[in-house]
């Protein structure tokens, strides 16, 4: 696999002309047409052909002008298929969308992305209602893993990952509820961000839980993904300040987060620990109560299943039987859920989240494997008792940083040639550029995958 260019580096072609915005958006669309709609596996829903030629010329035209340029100005990124885009109805991986009311305006992330200069390619392919970790898709197929097409891409931002290894966007924008940026990222061999739940606003995004949902990049690196989420967030890019090995301290997951880890990633995780405690990285091993409570907050379904059974009931009524069977299970979940038991869920979240943020104020970062397996075969999922099972494993680790309210990134730590494997980092709630200067100074020591 050749990994994707940084942004960094694609601006500086930019600048010295050996490279225009708009054939990198046609290179980026024929890529679109040639495999990203293979029948039964797209890894795109939609493609901007006309628009993204027309964002791409009008940053070579400026660009030649000499006038200001956008941070993301001339660069493609893809965006999932849960957000509006002004005049077509957002499907969300769906087919009982399909006949909902167009959008009357672009949701405010695809407004900043176009406001910065990008040129939005298209929509990926999602897990129907972003409601799964293993991107598994009935109504357009399962795109195949970027290192094994038999295996899963991870979701539920299943296309968003594949779009950025195989050239088809510099830099994707996904979800991430449970894991839905963070997941995929890690089994692209990529870099993916869940910012602070409130950090990016969530109006024009289909929701899942508006509880846990967040919305941020997947790109090759921090910086990439720092650049992006900074105009997400509506905020001034920022320089990076990678922090020095000998001045971090990391809470290193025991307990939970370890269960059930398989071989592949133990050794990269130890591997990438090692590097990390050779370098003067000071890691402390701690196993954090309410990490182990989150199992039970989720039990009877947990926030997303009792906020999406609000959001699609009326849809259900009378749609039930074209909605993926497995996604529809889990959203029936929370039509069981009272009122009671959901105030129940708040004040024991909160409870959660206010003891985690406290035990981790002495530690830069707590980290732990991003998934504790290499991607399963799509076979493998074809059962419904292995599906339930390894979805929940997927979502596992990831789903910590929802529940307790926290930003994380997750960093490719495997060496070249071998299945994916991630390095979850969490921050802090509110922590983002903290947690983002972190990880540039873990990236320079644990990624193997790139070319010096």
């Amino acid at each position: 696999m050749t990994y994707p260019t940084p942004l960094s580096r694609i601006a500086a072609g930019f600048n010295d002309g050996s490279v225009s915005a708009l054939k990198l958006a046609e290179t980026a669309l024929a890529r679109i047409h040639d495999e990203g709609f293979a029948p039964g596996a797209q890894i795109f829903t939609r493609v901007y052909d006309a628009s993204a030629r027309a964002e791409a010329l009008a940053a070579d035209h400026r660009r030649a002008a000499g006038l200001s340029q956008g941070p993301l100005a001339g660069l493609p990124i893809s965006i999932k298929d849960l957000f509006d885009v002004a005049g077509e109805t957002t499907m969300a991986g769906s087919v009982v969308m399909k006949d909902a009311a167009p959008a009357m305006a672009d949701a405010p992330i695809v407004a900043r992305l176009r406001a910065a200069g990008a040129v939005i390619t298209g929509k990926t392919n999602m897990t129907e209602f972003a409601f799964s970790g293993v991107g598994l898709n009935p109504h357009y197929g399962t795109p195949g893993n970027v290192f094994d097409a038999d295996r899963i891409p991870g979701g539920s931002s299943a296309g968003a990952g594949i779009s950025v290894v195989k050239g088809m966007a510099a830099a994707a924008i996904g979800t991430d509820t449970g894991g839905s940026i963070r997941i995929p990222a890690n089994f692209a061999g990529i870099v993916g961000f869940k910012p602070s739940q409130a950090r990016v606003p969530l109006e024009g995004a289909l929701p899942l839980s508006s509880t846990q949902d967040s919305i941020g990049p997947l790109a090759p690196t921090v910086a990439c993904c720092a650049l992006v989420d900074a105009v997400l967030a509506g905020e001034a890019p920022r320089i990076l300040r990678p922090r020095a090995p000998e001045t971090l301290t990391f809470a290193v997951a025991r307990g939970l987060p370890m269960d059930g880890v398989d071989d592949q990633v133990a050794n990269a995780y130890d591997a990438a620990l090692k590097r990390l405690r050779d370098a003067g990285v000071r890691l402390i091993e701690l196993e954090l109560p309410e990490i182990a409570e989150v199992p039970q907050l989720n039990a009877a379904g947990g926030f997303s299943a009792a906020e999406s059974w609000a959001w699609h009931r009326a849809i259900i009524q009378t749609g039930a039987e074209r909605y993926d069977p497995r996604v529809l299970s889990r959203i029936r979940r929370g039509e069981a859920m009272g009122a009671a038991d959901y105030i129940d869920l708040i004040k024991r979240r909160r409870r959660m989240v206010a003891a985690a943020d406290l035990a981790l104020r002495p530690f830069d970062a707590l980290l732990m494997p991003t998934v504790p397996i290499v991607p399963p075969r799509i076979a493998d999922l074809a059962d419904d008792a292995d599906y339930t099972r390894l979805n929940l494993l997927v979502l596992r680790n990831p789903t910590f940083g929802n529940v307790l309210d926290l930003c994380g990134v997750t960093l490719p730590i495997a060496e070249p040639g071998a299945l994916p494997a991630g390095l979850m980092l969490l921050g802090r709630n509110g922590a983002d550029h903290d947690l983002l200067d972190v990880a540039a100074g873990v990236e320079a020591l644990v990624v193997r995958t790139r070319a010096a």
